[in-house]
């Protein structure tokens, strides 16, 4: 099993590491050619528009949505679930995404650089031990369709972790934590789907 880990802009490599860390065969993915040889798929954080943009440049929207909905397992952290993410709400521009979670998202809805918190979450799916989650210019998953399973909410009930089938987002970091569990998950997901 190898995961990739698009890396065209954002925390790429923290992805890279927290993977290899957990003893996984990871890859960064640039071009078609990167995406055709893993079995998953991890957009990282960073600026959603920006890697829009970028996987329309480097001709990999259309192969990682397809794939996607093939069953490909995805997985978006923070910019990276923006760009999953099937309505983006408050982007100012008419960015680019892969569009194939059916959710809608609020880009920069906890404010700007400074307002970003860390706080422990439960997350059923992760066992007992609360979940170290590190929000940064985080976005808020307002609306999650019929198919959409909640994995966290903040205490006051606000979504902030989803998974429909094979497609994984976080508004949070998790690749900047010690904590290997969310990325453990995802390598599972991406095990039962080979």
């Amino acid at each position: 099993m190898r995961i990739g880990v698009l890396a065209l802009q954002g925390d790429f490599r923290e992805h890279l590491q927290a993977l290899r860390g957990i003893g996984v065969d990871a890859q960064e993915v640039r071009l078609p050619r990167d995406l055709a040889r893993v079995d998953g798929l991890i957009i990282p954080g960073g600026e959603s528009t920006t890697i829009g943009k970028l996987l329309v440049a480097f001709d990999l929207m259309e192969d990682v949505r397809k794939r996607a909905l093939d069953g490909f397992p995805v997985y978006g952290t923070c910019a990276g679930a923006i760009v999953l993410s099937s309505d983006v709400r408050g982007s100012g521009v008419d960015q680019p995404v892969v569009g194939v979670m059916d959710t809608t998202i609020q880009r920069n809805a906890f404010g700007r650089q400074v307002d970003s918190f860390e706080v422990d979450l439960p997350i059923a799916v992760l066992g007992e031990q609360p979940f170290h989650a590190v929000f940064i210019r985080a976005p808020v998953i307002e609306r999650i369709g019929p198919g959409v399973n909640p994995l966290a909410r903040l205490s006051d009930g606000t979504v902030v972790a989803v998974q429909q089938g094979n497609l994984v987002a976080t508004a949070f970091h998790p690749e900047l934590t010690r904590d290997g569990r969310f990325h453990r998950y995802f390598a599972e997901l991406v095990e039962r789907c080979l």
